[in-house]
């Protein structure tokens, strides 16, 4: 299993704003947990992690009030979705 090494926390959060509309895309058909957004556009979990939870903060995204079976709460998109 090769993983690569994480790249610089400062880098991953200086992509967020590009990577809204990918996001917006992934969860347009329903809600989705952070790894199956990661997988639906092609990012590690852990930076998807970041941008999720940013756009959360910024009200693009919220979050299902309970968690899945595997203990993954979904996001959906806030308004119908990608606009921005």
């Amino acid at each position: 299993m090769s993983r690569h090494a994480p790249r610089d926390i400062r880098e991953v959060i200086r992509e967020e704003p590009l990577m809204h509309r990918h996001i917006l895309k992934a969860v347009a058909a329903g809600p989705l947990t952070v790894p199956e957004i990661a997988a639906a556009i092609g990012y590690p979990s852990e930076e998807v992690l970041f941008w999720v939870m940013g756009m959360r903060r910024y009200g693009k995204l919220t979050e299902s009030k309970e968690p899945t079976d595997e203990g993954f709460f979904t996001y959906e998109a806030v308004g119908g979705g990608v606009s921005s």
